[in-house]
């Protein structure tokens, strides 16, 4: 049985994404940063359908947090066949109005983070294994409601791509993955209940509706498959054709 590690796994997209490997037969590593039954209720979902999981807790952006997320890891497993670094954050705002505390904590969460986790995963992830990061369509799509987001996620493409290259010979791919427009709960708080914003959510992607959790989920198992074995440093693109002329 292979095993996972997926970060930010409690909720949204990496919880979509923790239950999708569950049933592919991987042993789940579930992340999470503060609520801890949310964690459990995951590792339940996976464990009551036939399959294992356990909870790691770190908080990303602190000292000592890669290092704490390996130590509760290294308690249940030896060794690792995927990582997915989903954990993110957004603190919305335009160029104007981004302060460096909200620049350096997306920077700390979103690139500092999953780079030195990958680092120090490297030792423990078998040859032939995967690495994929949850990046997002505002690579492709221009944001001003948040540019220091989305050059967080720029970077961490960017950097996947020279991953690629240094761990072929391992035969370990290292892909990234961007979403578009999400119903999660990170979105709930403008695209929930409000008509205008879902008809404007709805109306980015050629296909017509707004994506969910599932929707990008099994992108990931894909990419994480025997399938995609000829597939890396790249992204996939799963808006939905947002942003399509």
């Amino acid at each position: 049985m292979r095993t996972a590690l997926v970060t930010g796994a409690s909720r949204g997209i990496g919880r979509a994404i923790a239950l999708r490997l569950g049933r592919e037969e991987v042993r789940v590593a579930v992340h999470y940063a503060r609520d801890e039954a949310a964690a459990e209720e995951v590792v339940t979902a996976i464990t009551e359908a036939g399959g294992e999981a356990f909870p790691v807790r770190a908080e990303f952006g602190v000292e000592g947090d890669v290092e704490t997320l390996f130590a509760a890891l290294e308690k249940e497993a030896d060794a690792l066949d995927i990582l997915v670094n989903n954990a993110g954050i957004v603190v919305p705002g335009g160029i104007s109005e981004t302060t460096p505390e909200a620049y350096d904590r997306m920077f700390a969460v979103n690139v500092r983070a999953p780079f030195f986790i990958i680092q120090r995963a490297l030792p423990l992830l078998r040859d032939g294994g995967r690495v994929v990061t949850i990046s997002s369509g505002v690579t492709r799509i221009a944001f001003p409601e948040s540019p220091a987001y989305v050059a967080t996620k720029g970077a961490m493409e960017v950097l996947n791509r020279t991953l690629a290259k240094e761990l072929g010979l391992r035969g370990i791919t290292v892909n990234s993955v961007s979403p578009g427009i999400t119903d999660t709960d990170m979105n709930a708080g403008w695209l929930r209940g409000d008509p205008r914003a879902l008809a404007y959510a709805t109306g980015q992607a050629v296909l017509a509706r707004v994506g969910t959790p599932e929707d990008i989920a099994d992108v990931v198992a894909f990419v994480v498959s025997d399938d995609a074995r000829w597939v890396t440093g790249t992204t996939l693109d799963a808006t939905g054709g947002s942003g399509l002329q």
